[in-house]
């Protein structure tokens, strides 16, 4: 049987934000003192914090010694995680980094936030008295933000770059720089979740700032050998995006 999987898939939650720093794991930000720093920076602008500089640079010795070179890097092309591709990439010789292709791949960026993005708490409660109801209903995988995406929006787009992926780099060693949500869409796909599995992280199951998750094939399937892997040692780790 002709092998249509690649050999490894190494997914990379991105390092420390800024915004992960500025609403510490809130849906929202808890007053406008808190959004100060990083209010009217769109998304993919958003930058990592001098401890996430630190983490992608400790996770990249971490993952050299553990996996070696890729065939490919790809990132979302959000500064986030260009910027800890160039951390983790940073532990590889010259002659090494040669060897890998990196691309950004625009279908593996982080969900849109819509309308509420720079929003308090009490701002985003104002404008929509009526989401707190909508989002128990639908659930988190189905329920889309104001003016955003759902989860089940960006597991369509996950599901097309895995296609290509299983189709244009069979057999060899991929590594995906993306962000928390994205990665839930991407185990949703490749592990068969359910909709209740994917509607929330199970307590204490979201994945860390540069946490490592691995797939290897396995047959006709690629097979999680590892969720979530943290090799750094300095920082914090941040729910959120």
């Amino acid at each position: 049987m002709t092998r249509t999987l690649p050999a490894l898939l190494v997914l990379v939650r991105h390092a420390e934000s800024a915004r992960n720093i500025a609403k510490k794991g809130s849906v929202y930000f808890a007053d406008d003192a808190a959004r100060q720093v990083v209010r009217g920076v769109p998304d993919h602008l958003i930058e990592l914090t001098a401890d996430g500089h630190k983490q992608a640079e400790q996770t990249g010795l971490a993952i050299r010694d553990r996996f070696g070179t890729f065939d490919y890097v790809f990132t979302s092309g959000y500064a986030r995680t260009e910027q800890t591709a160039e951390g983790i990439l940073g532990a590889y010789t010259g002659a090494e980094r040669e060897r890998m292709r990196l691309k950004t791949e625009l279908f593996i960026r982080e969900r849109d936030p819509g309308f509420a993005y720079d929003m308090t708490t009490a701002e985003a409660e104002a404008a929509f008295p009526w989401l707190n109801e909508y989002w128990q209903t639908f659930g988190g995988f189905m329920a889309r933000p104001p003016g955003g995406e759902s989860l089940a929006d960006v597991t369509g787009r996950v599901h097309t770059f895995l296609d290509t992926l299983f189709r244009e780099h069979a057999g060899e060693k991929i590594m995906v720089v993306t962000h928390g949500g994205t990665l839930r869409c991407f185990r949703f796909l490749l592990e068969g979740w359910s909709y209740s599995q994917a509607q929330r992280w199970p307590e204490g199951a979201a994945p860390a700032n540069c946490g490592i998750t691995t797939y290897r094939a396995d047959d006709d399937r690629l097979a999680l050998e590892e969720y979530n892997r943290v090799y750094w040692t300095v920082g914090s780790s941040t729910d959120g995006i």
